[in-house]
């Protein structure tokens, strides 16, 4: 565990931990880091329990007893529980927006690059595969086989493993173009403060431009210098310390 704030009441946030170059390997695990550091509030992190995430999947908090599961629920609580406004000074038509583009990374962004990093044999072996290395040897190739067919399955279902692999891009680059439309010039999603989307938009862009994987996905994301910029600012603001590949 990594203690990140001076003694006051701690929450524990369970992650997968740094891999592939960032500080998590999981967008999600990354977006609700962001926000317990955009809150301010005093936080450990937990590498060894997935076995216990209670939907089946990370990041989940433990806050004094309360156990909250899912990157967007983390968020409500925290707004709830101490009266945080992460989008303070946005309007509701603004609001809005944030929402739908975070949803755009969440929805639409992760299962796209998911693919990418799960399907595609060369991007499996550069970075999901040894996701598993902890596992005992003999058991290595049997659970790195039963995961990979288990997300397989799951981008089918989800949808976007229906489609081809130019496909999948196109719709990608779509998205990827239009987070950098709405960036603009501006430092952050919405304006010159980080809101509530940034968290997730940071964490989406930053494992776009991962270089473990050469895909068409990283030169989309590549092409447009403001979201390179944008993943360089948060790095500085909330992984100051992390040495990016």
């Amino acid at each position: 565990m990594t203690d990140h704030r001076e003694k006051r009441p701690m929450i524990t946030l369970y992650t997968f931990g740094p891999n592939i170059g960032l500080p998590d390997a999981s967008p999600p695990c990354m977006k609700a880091e962001v926000l317990l550091k955009m809150a301010d509030q005093p936080y450990q992190l937990d590498h060894t329990s997935f076995p216990k995430a209670p939907k089946g999947k990370q990041p989940f908090m433990d806050d004094a007893g309360t156990i909250v599961a899912d990157s967007t629920f983390i968020r409500w609580h925290l707004e709830q529980k101490y009266q945080i406004d992460f989008d303070a000074g946005l309007s509701p038509q603004e609001r809005a927006q944030a929402w739908a583009f975070e949803k755009l990374c969440e929805d639409n962004l992760y299962f796209a690059v998911a693919h990418t990093r799960w399907v595609l044999d060369e991007n499996f072996q550069r970075g999901p595969a040894k996701f598993f290395d902890m596992v005992p040897a003999p058991l290595r190739p049997i659970v790195r086989t039963l995961v990979r067919r288990k997300v397989v399955k799951s981008l089918r279902m989800q949808g976007i493993g229906l489609h081809s692999g130019d496909e999948i891009v196109q719709l990608a680059t779509r998205g990827i173009d239009a987070l950098a439309d709405q960036l603009g010039d501006k430092p952050w999603l919405m304006g010159n403060a980080p809101c509530s989307a940034d968290a997730s938009v940071f964490a989406t862009v930053a494992g776009l431009l991962c270089p473990v994987f050469n895909t068409p996905l990283l030169a989309a994301t590549e092409r447009h210098a403001n979201l390179v910029a944008y993943r360089g600012r948060g790095m500085a603001r909330w992984y100051p310390d992390f040495k990016v590949a």
